[in-house]
């Protein structure tokens, strides 16, 4: 067989574990960067226990997922950053699901499209204000892809987001918003500032999505830092 029969083969299995839709779910939930108990999940896809446990006996078996037992619990979250990207850059290319059919959906929907996270990394409207921010202060080029510049560097030293460099993981990269349709920041550097801004109560997750809000704190850091407008993080 040829290096390119098995890359086909591979990449046409990866695609089968993910044309699921009850796999798909547990995938789309874990993009919030938590582990999930297998019965969380199983209640999040409303599918029966037993059933959940062969999907994800199929994901983690797949490379997709990690999974690890505390007691009675099994714990299983996304297997590594790049599972995280390859997930939220596919749901980028599905249209926007019809309009809300209830007050709860759509306040939800409401609060992911003004800011969530996406696995490790700030999204939404809030994710969009940041990269243009960075984007206008000469810190990060997006003419290319996306890239820290040499100002960029010195300024997250400055405000106290260490970057860990020593991985495979890019500095930056550009990563589409499903909501926005334009690219927020991820990688090292999105990492950073996501768990810098939740650490530091610059954000605050709200509900059992993804959505977070940023503090008033987090409106008067940006504010100083970066020259957000308050109203762009409503």
């Amino acid at each position: 067989m040829t290096t390119r029969d098995t890359r086909a083969r591979g990449l046409a299995a990866l695609a089968a574990l993910i044309a699921d839709e009850t796999r798909a779910t547990c995938l789309l939930a874990l993009l919030d960067g938590r582990a999930w108990t297998a019965g969380e999940l199983a209640r999040h896809a409303g599918v029966a226990p037993s059933t959940l446990s062969e999907h994800l006996g199929k994901l983690v078996s797949g490379g997709l997922l990690a999974e690890e037992r505390q007691g009675r619990h099994r714990y299983v979250r996304l297997a590594d950053p790049r599972i995280a990207e390859l997930v939220e850059d596919l749901a980028a290319q599905v249209a926007p699901d019809a309009r809300p059919k209830t007050l709860r959906a759509a306040t939800a929907r409401s609060a992911m499209a003004r800011g969530r996270t996406c696995y490790d990394h700030l999204a939404g409207r809030l994710g969009i204000a940041l990269a243009d921010a960075l984007g206008a202060r000469g810190l990060l080029r997006q003419d290319t892809g996306f890239a820290l510049t040499d100002v960029g560097l010195r300024w997250f030293a400055a405000a106290g987001i260490p970057l860990d460099r020593a991985g495979r993981r890019p500095l930056a990269r550009a990563c589409l918003d499903w909501t926005e349709r334009r690219p927020h920041l991820a990688g090292v550097a999105g990492a950073a500032l996501c768990r810098h801004a939740l650490d530091t109560g610059w954000c605050e997750r709200i509900g059992s999505e993804r959505a977070v809000r940023v503090t008033a704190d987090g409106e008067r850091a940006l504010a100083d830092l970066l020259g957000v407008e308050r109203a762009a993080l409503r």
